[in-house]
């Protein structure tokens, strides 16, 4: 039986019985060592790092959980590639081939290349908005939000309902709900709505993918109204894997198909190339719409670069060429979502709280579920993050109240219903028996969960506060 049709319980969390193991689809040619330190190294660690653990060194880490974003193990074709890096200021070859690469994989006319993500979230912002409108989008992402209200818009959630809820099973919680968007268009007028936000496997709610149902929805729902859609495509390759899997019509289609037509219900993408494309640094802004390009086109002279590189080396161009094909590999994908499935299989079998179903790119603890008697101003997620380094060293993040920031008019926390503890996958890099010391990790905070007391906020940046935020426990 092969690879592609025999069956996995990583498909079906907890159906151990009559499973057949499975390997990732490629070998390991170069390692990295790894160190554990010990209990009292770690207590100073997190200590002299305010229990943020975005402040901890990465030599204090054991297993590093707090992002997919530039963590990647790149292949040796990629490596390869970087030794073709043409490093000339105008006109690189690479970025001529990352141009034709965007093109026939993800179908977009224009591509401004950009250092990484949040540059072409800025840039996109920058062209599209105009102080006083509004931007609608299935949950905000940090960096997103911002970039949207510092150029003046107002940012909407218009998610659907099972998103914020971490017990619920439907399969594409990232879907926009249809109603709350005619609402907000009905209320604000389409024309002071420059764009919708679409984000494929929503980050915030736990990796969650949108069907293909629904974003052939919302752009028959904005087209009626002139709106255009700019997706988040950072992790769209997962959610084609999702997609493949779960709706009607897309078993037997190849993952690098589903992604095409996925993207030809949009106008254009931002993307960090520093997740589904495999490398370390680099994203870009696309679209199709020659006007927003030849303005994001200027403006990417100003901030990030010139246009034919936008911040990157020509040599990280090419790997993001090859990195997007390689993602494209239904074998690779489907291993990649599986890793994140088998920690989430372990979890499960000890009844610890998580956002369900399994997202792409993470396993979502609930904080709440684990600290109950802690207030959310306590800060749960930050806690927990904290005690997860503290028990084992390894890294996680928080995605909770100290994520969402505070209100722009009235200074208070957003108190956002979903309190979670990231514990995010990095591509190609860990095995699965480093799975099994991260469930063993979480499990030993589960059991402990009782004596744990909050956190105090000590040092609150202006900006993004959850990168540099400093905390104290509480007596």
């Amino acid at each position: 039986m092969d690879e592609q049709s025999r069956p996995s319980s990583l498909h079906t969390m907890g159906q151990q019985q009559d499973r057949r193991s499975w390997a990732e689809p490629y070998k390991i040619k170069v390692v990295e060592p790894l160190y554990m330190t010990t209990r009292e190294q770690r207590e100073k660690a997190l200590a002299e790092a305010g229990y943020n653990t975005f402040l901890l060194h990465s030599r204090d880490v054991y297993i590093d959980l707090l992002t997919d974003s530039g963590t990647n193990a790149m292949s040796d074709r990629q490596w390869a590639g970087m030794m073709v890096g043409d490093e000339a200021y105008a006109g690189s070859e690479n970025f001529y081939h990352l141009e034709r690469t965007v093109k026939e994989c993800y179908g977009y006319e224009y591509l401004v290349p950009t250092h990484q993500g949040r540059g072409a979230e800025n840039i996109l912002s920058s062209v599209k908005i105009t102080p006083g409108d509004h931007v609608p989008g299935n949950m905000y992402f940090t960096t997103t939000r911002y970039h949207q209200e510092a150029n003046g818009a107002t940012f909407h959630d218009i998610i659907v309902d099972e998103a914020h809820d971490t017990s619920s099973l439907a399969e594409f919680k990232g879907n926009v709900d249809l109603d709350k968007l005619r609402c907000l268009i009905d209320e604000v007028g389409a024309d002071k709505i420059p764009y919708v936000c679409v984000a494929a496997t929503v980050n915030m709610a736990g990796g969650q993918p949108i069907s293909m149902a629904n974003m052939r929805a919302v752009r028959e729902l904005t087209a009626e109204h002139g709106i255009a859609i700019y997706l988040d495509a950072t992790r769209a390759v997962e959610n084609a894997l999702f997609i493949q899997e779960r709706e009607e019509g897309y078993a037997d289609k190849p993952i690098a198909e589903i992604l095409k037509e996925f993207c030809s219900y949009s106008d254009g993408a931002t993307m960090s190339g520093k997740k589904d494309p495999l490398v370390n640094i680099g994203g870009w802004l696309s679209t199709n719409d020659r006007e927003v390009f030849e303005e994001a086109r200027n403006m990417v002279v100003v901030y990030e670069g010139l246009h034919t590189y936008g911040g990157m080396a020509g040599r990280d161009m090419e790997a993001m060429a090859i990195g997007i094909r390689e993602s494209l590999d239904d074998s690779y994908m489907k291993s990649r979502v599986g890793q994140v499935r088998y920690l989430g299989m372990l979890l499960e079998q000890w009844g610890i709280p998580f956002v369900k179903p399994v997202g792409g790119h993470g396993i979502f603890l609930d904080a709440r579920g684990f600290y109950p008697h802690l207030d959310q101003e306590e800060f749960p997620a930050q806690m927990l993050a904290a005690q997860l380094y503290l028990e084992s060293g390894v890294r996680a993040m928080e995605r909770g109240i100290v994520s969402a920031g505070r209100d722009a008019v009235t200074s208070e926390n957003h108190k956002p219903r979903l309190e979670l503890v990231r514990l995010t996958i990095p591509r190609r890099v860990y095995t699965q028996a480093h799975m099994d010391v991260v469930a063993e990790s979480v499990k030993e905070c589960w059991d402990h969960r009782a004596s744990v007391k909050g956190l105090e906020m000590v040092y609150e940046p202006r900006y993004l506060r959850f990168f540099q935020a400093r905390f104290e426990p509480k007596v």
